[in-house]
């Protein structure tokens, strides 16, 4: 049944006639009885970079939890030091780390790019394989196991970062097709050795075109070896170009029917060396982003990241030539950063609220389609609130006049609507989502246009009219 009603509003107030007359008109059709599946929104997930041992968000916990995130990622660097002589092991340190994504509900996504001195006595980015593989296949395994004595299994376990650009990319390996295969047996070996419920895979690469990936899919398929998943990285300020690198992947995974890897997008932002001059553009470039890899397909994608941190250089010196210990510092200790959820000084920057209205959108997926490729929407049925949750953004620079075709509603719906201000000096909840005020969705009026400003999103829960009653039963 198609219900029709009528409700207009303005999401800023004083707007000026002239830009009145640039607003473009889209078309957004919400089917509240097609269930397309679950929305799994906690798939867009989160991560923190390899900058330093210390538990960088350890007093933000909370704020990430609320998030939701089903993986968090981690560097396993160097200098957590966890070989700091042949036989001796030490995870006091990771431990920290770990337990942060513990505490926060996820499962750790352990990105594995250690080079103990005993075992690479040679600072190079080019020398790969450990002086001794069974020396190291014990390492690895100590570590799951370690892990796995607290109760803590099924981790993904990535084997390598960004090797196809080496220390450039934070990581000191550059492998080539040849060495990585050997290097990626051993290790998941090692791996499953210790956990066989644990889920494998790589390379995290720098650019998903590397021959590195083609040449690990086709090994792992002749070869037996597991893959449990693929990965990679893209910082682009095009959600499209983003959206690409998915297909691309997926297209070479379709070559090779006998795998079925997961693909994990776990590094991605805008383009790190062009900052946005809007700072409306990055909190919608996250939902229209999120928006593509679920039309795409992906798996999981971890967002880079969750603080921004300095680097000391000291840290990075005893197994990074000094160039890229030099590179690392200056990149995070002299260029302007904001890829972080939180800044340097620990302060939330617009884009977490983006996450924690996508964190709203649960249960069960409805359809949600628009007719302008800058307008887009989620719209959800969680059963366990009997609310419908709409998250809508327009990520494009010109105001955009939305009319919403809502069909299939049967009852009476309360709107809570909440905009996102990311123009706002204020940190606090209610102002960086501001409420507005609430209206009434009948079945059978008109239809609802919104006014959308440039880069603007609107979250909207929708629920019954006598909602506490049902809930509490009466």
């Amino acid at each position: 049944m198609k219900i029709t009603w009528f409700l207009t509003f303005v999401l800023a107030a004083g707007m000026i006639s002239g830009a009145a007359a640039q607003t473009r008109n889209a078309t957004l059709t919400l089917n509240f009885t097609k269930d397309i599946g679950p929305m799994e929104m906690d798939h867009i997930s989160l991560g923190q970079g390899g900058l330093s041992p210390d538990p960088i968000w350890d007093n933000r916990v909370a704020e990430v939890r609320a998030l939701h995130p089903r993986l968090i990622r981690l560097f396993v660097q160097e200098y957590f030091d966890l070989l700091p002589e042949d036989g001796r092991y030490h995870f006091d340190t990771l431990d920290q780390s770990v337990d942060e994504i513990v505490r926060a509900g996820a499962v750790p996504l352990m990105c594995i790019t250690i080079k103990p001195k005993v075992l690479f006595p040679k600072i190079d980015q080019d020398v790969v394989d450990p002086n001794d593989y069974d020396k190291w296949k014990t390492l690895i395994s100590q570590m799951v196991n370690h892990y796995r004595d607290k109760g803590l299994t099924g981790f993904y376990w990535e084997v390598g970062n960004e090797g196809d650009i080496g220390e450039l990319g934070g990581s000191p390996y550059r492998f080539t097709s040849e060495n990585y295969m050997r290097y990626y047996r051993h290790t998941v070996a090692a791996v499953l050795r210790a956990d066989p419920t644990a889920r494998v895979g790589g390379p995290a690469l720098s650019d998903w075109r590397s021959l590195l990936l083609p040449a690990l899919i086709k090994f792992c398929d002749k070869e037996k070896v597991p893959l449990n998943f693929v990965s990679w990285h893209i910082y682009n300020s095009d959600p499209k170009a983003i959206q690409d690198t998915i297909e691309g992947v997926k297209a070479l995974l379709a070559q090779y029917l006998s795998l079925q890897p997961e693909t994990i997008l776990d590094e991605w932002n805008m383009a790190l060396t062009i900052p946005p001059k809007d700072v409306r553009i990055q909190p919608v470039f996250i939902a229209e982003t999120a928006w593509r890899m679920k039309a795409s397909g992906l798996t999981y994608s971890c967002y880079y990241h969750i603080r921004d941190y300095h680097v000391d250089r000291n840290r990075f010196a005893p197994f990074f030539s000094p160039g890229g210990a030099s590179f690392m510092a200056s990149w995070w200790n002299r260029m302007p950063q904001y890829d972080g959820l939180f800044d340097y000084q620990n302060v939330m920057r617009p884009a977490y609220f983006t996450f924690e209205l996508l964190a709203r959108v649960t249960g069960e997926r409805l359809q949600a389609s628009s007719t302008d490729e800058s307008v887009h929407a989620f719209l959800a049925y969680d059963k366990a609130y009997e609310t419908y949750n709409l998250l809508i953004w327009n990520f494009s620079g010109t105001p955009v006049s939305v009319k919403i075709d809502a069909q299939g509603l049967t009852e009476a719906l309360i709107v809570h609507r909440r905009l996102l201000d990311a123009q706002s000096p204020s940190e606090d909840e209610n102002a960086r989502l501001r409420p507005l005020p609430d209206v009434k969705l009948l079945p059978g009026s008109a239809l609802a246009e919104v006014h959308l400003e440039p880069y603007g999103m609107e979250s909207w829960a929708m629920e019954p009219v006598d909602w506490g009653h049902k809930l509490l039963g009466k």
